[in-house]
């Protein structure tokens, strides 16, 4: 992957565990060069006597953790969304764009956004003001993504993940002493 910077960066998987844990480390290592980050990471943690239902979502700005899936009891077999939720990360997200982030991350292009909803606006919303977008996109979605994105968006597969180069490439700024970038020197608005 080159460092060029795109408007759109589509981390492509099949292993979601995976994806979650590249998104949050990429968010880690952008907030340790002092990026400010608006979006969410996914953060599912196993509940006892629960079947993998347990989707929770990480707001970068705030840290605050939102469940975004409902308690269907102990015997469920399947996840269902909890949309009020989902609108509650949203207008979170949408809040911390307001103030101008260096770069938006958000956890997955999923079902929701494949069917036109969920997270697409706040995409169109970043790129309007020409804040990078980072999105994980699993590979049974990657048509409608392509579809939404066009060409602003450049595809890098989880397998081929290069963590250093994605990490600058999200960013604009000056050289850090240890020869990286750093976001702590960009000012508000300087993309």
């Amino acid at each position: 992957m080159t460092q060029e910077r795109a408007a759109l960066t589509a981390l492509v998987y099949t292993d979601s565990v995976a994806a979650d844990r590249a998104l949050r480390g990429t968010a880690r290592r952008l907030e340790a060069m002092g990026c400010r980050l608006a979006g969410v990471v996914q953060r599912d943690e196993a509940r006892a006597g629960r079947v993998g239902c347990d989707m929770a979502l990480e707001e970068l700005s705030s840290g605050e953790i939102i469940a975004i899936s409902q308690d269907r009891g102990p015997h469920a077999r399947g996840c269902r969304l909890d949309v009020g939720e989902l609108l509650r990360a949203m207008q979170l997200v949408s809040a911390a764009l307001e103030q101008r982030p260096q770069v938006l991350i958000l956890n997955k292009f999923g079902k929701t956004e494949a069917e036109g909803g969920g997270f697409r606006d706040l995409i169109v919303q970043a790129v309007g003001a020409s804040v990078p977008v980072l999105i994980a996109v699993p590979y049974r979605n990657l048509d409608q993504w392509r579809a939404f994105a066009g060409d602003l968006a450049r595809e890098v597969a989880l397998e081929a993940l290069d963590e250093d180069a994605l990490t600058a490439s999200l960013v604009t700024g000056q050289a850090a002493p240890d020869g990286g970038v750093t976001c702590a020197s960009v000012t508000n608005g300087a993309h």
